[in-house]
């Protein structure tokens, strides 16, 4: 048997595996896990609401210097990802996805409640059999009150 021709993936398993991404990337963010953000879109151009960021220390420090950390060691919020839509190009090694977010955040002196919603934009590379991020971009048009969730925010108080 050749092994010259490659195998060809598994659609479900590549849907899979970018729906794990983009659950990752919620999970550390609600943990604070800046280290964490970093290495996942190591790979990936981050566009929020400044420049273009890339590489794993630049996003790192662009999530260190944006959000505010509790003593707890993390923003106290919860991101939900929501309306998942992922195209996958299996010859192409590529991907895109749509998907809905909306933070929520709660303290002892702010009731749960929704602070932010938007879309996310992502695009992604299939490299060495595993898929990452190459491109997240983030489209926040629904803002309640950030004044506890970002740094920026907390300032003009």
């Amino acid at each position: 048997m050749s092994t010259s021709t490659p195998v060809p993936a598994d659609p479900a398993s590549s849907h899979r595996a970018i729906e794990n991404l983009i659950a990752r990337y919620a999970e550390l963010v609600d943990d604070g896990d800046f280290a964490g953000l970093g290495r996942l879109l190591a790979d990936a151009t981050f566009t929020g609401s400044g420049e273009p960021v890339s590489g794993s220390d630049a996003i790192e420090k662009m999530f260190r210097d944006t959000l505010i950390v509790y003593a707890d060691g993390t923003p106290r919020t919860q991101h939900v990802t929501t309306n998942v839509a992922i195209e996958v190009d299996e010859q192409a090694g590529a991907a895109e996805a749509r998907s809905y977010v909306t933070v929520l955040q709660a303290l002892p002196e702010l009731p749960l409640q929704p602070i932010a919603g938007g879309r996310y934009h992502d695009r992604f590379e299939r490299r060495d059999g595993r898929w990452r991020f190459v491109e997240r971009r983030v489209r926040i048009n629904l803002v309640g009150d950030v004044s506890r969730h970002l740094h920026q925010a907390a300032a003009q108080r």
